[in-house]
């Protein structure tokens, strides 16, 4: 069953923004604090929501390696992070599936990048597209040590540099550190 998530960015919260702009499109208002749980704050100046789902377009093997270094969220050392909302254009959702996980996988190579950092970024991944107004088609939400945060930035750089980053067509990187 999915899990609701709601980001609500406002003046409190368990994570203190460092920085925050927009990488391509409308930036999201300032905020000083976001927090992270399965409800919006009754304060918030905006808040994101979504669900986890099952993984798509991720092979059987692809799925095996992820399964051996699991994504753990909240360890004691990663006490930066980084919130990712994203939304791809309407071409993007034109192409059929196996077209989108050619792109993805086949050409971008997203899931191996990603493999490549799974030991010192925890990762989680929140559909928001099929949402009532909801404002990006995913939120992607990104846990690490504050001396690994070289290595997320080089992960970034790598996925923004591939094909299916030209689908793109806003996306807002917000960097957090815990409160």
């Amino acid at each position: 069953m999915p899990d609701p998530i709601v980001f609500s960015g406002g003046a409190h919260g368990a994570w203190k923004v460092r920085r925050q702009g927009a990488v391509k499109g409308a930036p999201l208002a300032d905020v000083t604090h976001i927090e992270r749980g399965a409800t919006a704050s009754a304060d918030a100046a905006w808040t994101l929501s979504g669900v986890t789902s099952n993984l798509r377009y991720t092979s059987a093997s692809e799925k095996r390696v992820l399964d051996a270094t699991p994504s753990v969220l909240a360890k004691p050392a990663a006490t930066r992070a980084a919130l990712i909302p994203i939304t791809k254009s309407a071409a993007w959702w034109a192409l059929a599936q196996d077209e989108r996980r050619a792109i993805l996988e086949e050409q971008s190579h997203h899931v191996a990048i990603g493999s490549d950092y799974l030991g010192v970024v925890a990762r989680q991944l929140v559909h928001c597209r099929d949402q009532p107004g909801a404002r990006f088609d995913f939120l992607t939400w990104f846990e690490f040590a504050p001396a690994d945060e070289g290595r997320f930035d080089e992960l970034l750089a790598k996925l923004r540099a591939t094909p299916e980053w030209t689908y793109i067509e806003h996306e807002v990187d917000i960097r957090l550190e815990r409160a």
